[in-house]
Order: structure tokens, then sequence, then C-alpha cells
């Protein structure tokens, strides 16, 4: 059954470099918790089967000691269409469905926004689309992530949700629909001077899940806050601590039932519980006042 409460559909993500322990699992899922996002190994793992495999054994294992389902996070460096790109993602697609993935959050159209780059977005939407047909045998869901700029800098393609829309809706497969990342959308609408929400609202029919956390927009004016880099746009930070918009996102966050919502908070951070607490607050819906 789909869970209609969006706080049954919460996740939290294993930060890079960090191993999925028996201790931090058992904690995300003691804090209430469903799911969890493993960073996947890098291409050089994924592309040799006896490796991949050993990798993914030793994930099982670790992940079987809670009852979190568990999602995917692809290498951000690989690009589908390209020489080295697809044999990595042939081995994520076998590495997810080895570990019991259900999607793998993959960043599509990260080229520079400008005329160059379309054979290469061509290229990709084709190369995606083969391996959405494996993916679908493998009952995997490939997630296109839209990105944001690090730090101020030249647009890219992924940076606006549509352009990822119209990739999934070319390939027109089960297999492929959008990671909806909230931060990421945030910075980009504050760069724009428009509402993150007019990024998020058009693309939410192939949303199939969501990366939620904060960050402070485009950071035009000088807020003192000593314990960030003062110039980096991409925060990461826990859901209330920046300027996401929740109150008037959380409606289309239940809408999307069925959707993973992964809070993607980056070290240092707060307990797990803290962070749970954070989400439900979130993605709750605001109450609606009684008539008079």
């Amino acid at each position: 059954m789909t869970p209609s409460d969006p706080t049954e559909r919460l996740g939290l993500s294993i930060p890079y470099d960090w191993w999925p322990a028996a201790p931090i699992v058992k904690e995300i899922e003691a804090a209430g918790f469903s799911f969890v996002q493993v960073p996947s190994p890098p291409p050089t793992v994924l592309e040799d089967p006896r490796d991949a495999h050993r990798h993914a054994s030793a994930l099982s294992d670790a992940l079987g000691t809670a009852g979190l389902r568990p999602l995917l996070h692809g290498p951000g460096s690989v690009r589908a269409g390209t020489r080295p790109g697809d044999p990595a993602l042939n081995g994520l697609l076998s590495y997810a469905a080895e570990v019991g993935a259900s999607h793998v959050v993959y960043h599509a159209a990260n080229l520079p926004d400008e005329p160059s780059s379309e054979d290469g977005r061509l290229a990709e939407t084709r190369a995606l689309a083969t391996l959405a047909r494996r993916a679908e045998r493998l009952g995997v869901i490939i997630a296109l992530e839209n990105l944001a700029p690090v730090y101020p800098g030249p647009d890219a393609l992924s940076f606006t949700p549509m352009i990822l829309r119209t990739m999934a809706k070319r390939i027109s497969s089960p297999a492929v629909g959008l990671c909806v990342d909230v931060g990421h959308a945030n910075v980009v609408a504050s760069l724009r001077r428009t509402d993150p929400l007019d990024l998020i609202e058009p693309v939410l029919d192939r949303t199939v899940m969501f990366h939620l956390h904060d960050n402070l927009g485009a950071r035009r004016e000088d807020i003192p806050s000593p314990e960030l880099d003062p110039l980096r746009l991409d925060l990461h930070l826990p859901p209330g601590r920046g300027t996401v918009p929740w109150d008037r996102l959380a409606p289309l966050l239940a809408r999307k039932r069925g959707a993973p919502l992964l809070l993607e908070v980056h070290p240092p951070r707060p307990s797990a519980a803290r962070l749970f607490e954070a989400g439900v607050t979130a993605v709750s819906p605001p109450a609606v006042p009684a008539p008079v």
C-alpha cells in the first residue's frame, strides 16, 4: 500500500565516504526513518563485476541489520552516452539490483547551458533509453536529479528541472523519472529571482523521489554565519535552517504518494533523531484553521 502520510516516506542519506555500518543504520531506523540512501562505489568498482559483487554483498550484510529500504546514489561524475560512463552505469544497475535498491539517483544533463551541449544531451538521452530497458527488467528506477551550482558560476542544463522532465518524457519508460532536489531548486530559483515552486510543481507528474535539505539561496545579503562557508550556495543544511519555503512546499510533497522523501544533510549534522523531527516538520502540511 502506498503511504498517504508523508512522514512514512522519510529517509536519510549516508554521507559520501561513510560506510553504513550497523550502528549507523540502526540509529537511522530507530529515529523513525523508512528509507536510507547510500552512495555507490566509484566507477572503477562498478565496472568490475567481481569487485562490484564483493562490495554489494558487504553492503547487503550491513543494511540487513535494519529494516530500512535502500536507495542508491550513483557517482556524480559519470554521464550516459560516453565511453567511460555507459559501462559504469550498467554496473550501477546491476549493483542496485543486488542490494535491493528501488531507485538509483543519476546526475542528468550536467552540461553547460549553451547550444554546443545539444549533441551531448541527445546522446545521453539515447543511452538512458537503452539503460531504461535494462532497469525495467531489473526492477530499478533511474531518478534524474536537478542540480545547482555549489558556488556562484555559470548555468548548467541540469539546473532546470523541466529539461530533465523532457528527457524522461522522451525516454517514456516507467523506469525513468525525476529526483526533485528541493534544496537545489531553492538555490536556482533565488539566482533567477523566481519562486522554487515554479521550478518544482510543473515536473511533479514525472517525479519519483525527492531530496530534502536547506540553504540560504543566492546569498545576496551578507548574513553573518560564522559556522558556514561564506560563498557556498549548496549548503545541505537540515530543513528549517535556511530559506526553503517548507510551509508552501509540504502540500506538493504530500500529493506525491509513494515518492521517497530523502533528507540529504551533509556533516557536521545533528543526530538522526533530530533530523527526523526536522523532516517531519518540513513535510507536514500546515493545519487548516477550523471554521469559525
